[in-house]
């Protein structure tokens, strides 16, 4: 591991029980095609080709969701830090219904327990002519209900924009075409659990969701205008490797390896130009936040502490 990355990981004040060392060349760094980076997942039966498109050598792969599954695939490898930018062009017109997402998580969808970390963009959609919902949120040790909902400043039909999700010792932050949306902070010395101990793989799916995903579920999904299809793009990534990356294990791996530019992110945090960014978003496109209580759980003690350093930079 380079000088400077050792001088990031000590600034972040973290202790992390893994071994980290400097990757082979391009090792941590996303490479080569679709199938160097991911695996498909789940929509592979009966007819793979119906649900997973890989165009274009992989330069382009749409999920398709129609009446009898719907799709996504995952990295191959897991990771434990990083940055992630996928671009997306969600599905057009009638979307109400389906879900369509790219996260990170360190568990098999398939496997029971709980325990687990993830970081979610889902997108859930609507009727024609009404605007999509982005919803974020955080799971730490298997405890989520973090979720933001917040509209977009563009149509994510029409053209593919990015999407990014920073992931370091000191913090989570969100992004949209480069414009910060969302922080999600380390407070575990103050008792609140933060995602260091357990590697994850990327995941993008298209999932029918139509319980919830709408209106509160009152608003299903209209399988005549089925298949519902989203595009993912160009996929960037900067991140540690685990060494047991192919495996499905949860937890933390023994060892893993970062890549040379990892210092250029280790370490980041929003300054005030961030922050005012976050505030921006928050002020004109939030219309649902776990930090207002809506479901009167009780606030989380996150959010204060979130909105004293906000205060003093805003």
């Amino acid at each position: 591991m380079s000088s400077p990355l050792l001088v990031a990981m000590a600034a972040a004040a973290i202790v992390v029980v893994c071994c980290f060392a400097a990757c082979p060349v391009s090792a941590g760094a996303s490479a080569g095609g679709f199938y160097d980076n991911f695996v498909v997942k789940w929509g592979t039966d009966p007819d793979p080709d119906r649900r997973v498109e890989i165009v274009d050598g992989g330069r382009l792969v749409t999920l398709t969701l129609n009446n009898v599954s719907g799709a996504g695939f995952q990295s191959r490898d897991a990771f434990l830090f990083g940055e992630f930018t996928m671009e997306m062009k969600l599905v057009p017109g009638d979307s109400a219904g389906t879900v369509t997402t790219f996260y990170l998580t360190s568990k098999d969808p398939t496997a029971a327990g709980d325990g687990h970390d993830e970081i979610d963009f889902e997108f859930l959609g609507n009727v024609s002519g009404e605007p999509y919902l982005m919803q974020t949120n955080v799971f730490a040790q298997g405890v989520g209900g973090r979720e933001q909902r917040s509209y977009l400043w563009f149509d994510p039909t029409e053209d593919f924009h990015n999407y990014t999700i920073l992931w370091n010792p000191l913090n989570i932050i969100f992004s949209v075409d480069g414009v910060p949306v969302r922080v999600f902070r380390n407070h575990d010395a103050n008792g609140v659990p933060y995602l260091s101990r357990q590697a994850m793989k990327v995941h993008a799916t298209i999932w029918d969701g139509d319980t919830w995903a709408t209106r509160g579920g009152r608003v299903k999904i209209d399988w005549a205008h089925a298949p519902f299809v989203a595009s993912y793009g160009t996929y960037a990534a900067s991140a540690c490797v685990s060494a047991a990356g192919n495996d499905d294990q949860e937890g933390a791996p023994s060892a893993f390896c970062c890549p040379g530019d990892a210092s250029s992110w280790m370490a980041r945090r929003l300054g005030p130009d961030g922050e005012r960014a976050v505030a921006w978003a928050r002020d004109n496109y939030m219309v649902m936040d776990y930090c207002d209580d809506p479901w009167n759980l009780g606030r989380p003690a996150e959010c204060d502490m979130d909105q004293l350093q906000l205060a003093s930079v805003v």
